[in-house]
């Protein structure tokens, strides 16, 4: 250590104190988070409304911290919520355990399950923080349809995957996937 080492650090502190404070005042105006940000979890859409979740349980298996519950249904042709055989009939993911690692969403083959840059996820509630199928689905989007419907862009499962976005741009609906809940999408975003 030299003699002007202590000198050196106080110049540090003295620097620091005649520069002005940036104050954000975050509760009443939130600051916006990076657009690659990845908060909390979305379970997307195909364009045409159907849940793009078949219930594989992939992202439960990978999930490190047993925060993801999967249970699959079967879809029937009175009741199709997905286009494949199967869909995510109760997904819950509790976020007292989640640790935000992302595996989840690698482990996902169709791209049902997703991050969006949302990130207030603190409450004073435990059993609000278990978020469900509900609160977790995409919003419908303009030209979309509340699931069970029919299957509006293929006769079946492959057209979803293969041609669903060059049918859903023909048919004047929008691609499924959103970066950001909309305004209301969850009574629990809000809160």
């Amino acid at each position: 250590m030299g003699f002007f080492d202590p000198v050196k650090g106080f110049g540090v502190t003295f620097g620091m104190m005649f520069k002005k404070v940036a104050t954000e005042e975050y509760p009443e105006a939130g600051a916006p988070a990076a657009p690659r940000y990845h908060g909390r979890h979305q379970l997307n859409r195909h364009p045409d409304g159907l849940e793009k979740c078949v219930g594989c349980e992939l992202c439960a298996w990978a999930c490190p911290a047993d925060a993801i519950f999967v249970e699959g249904g079967d879809n029937t042709e009175e009741a199709r919520y997905s286009p494949g055989e199967r869909y995510g009939a109760d997904y819950q993911i509790n976020y007292l355990r989640c640790i935000g690692c992302g595996l989840c969403i690698e482990a996902c083959p169709t791209r049902s399950l997703t991050m969006i840059n949302f990130y207030e996820l603190a409450d004073d509630d435990r059993q609000r923080l278990i978020y469900t199928k509900e609160d977790l689905l995409a919003p419908l989007l303009p030209g979309m349809e509340q699931p069970p419907h029919p299957m509006r862009l293929g006769d079946n499962e492959q057209d979803y995957y293969v041609n669903g976005p060059e049918l859903a741009k023909g048919r004047g609906v929008p691609e499924g996937d959103t970066a950001e809940p909309a305004e209301g999408s969850s009574e629990k975003a809000m809160q």
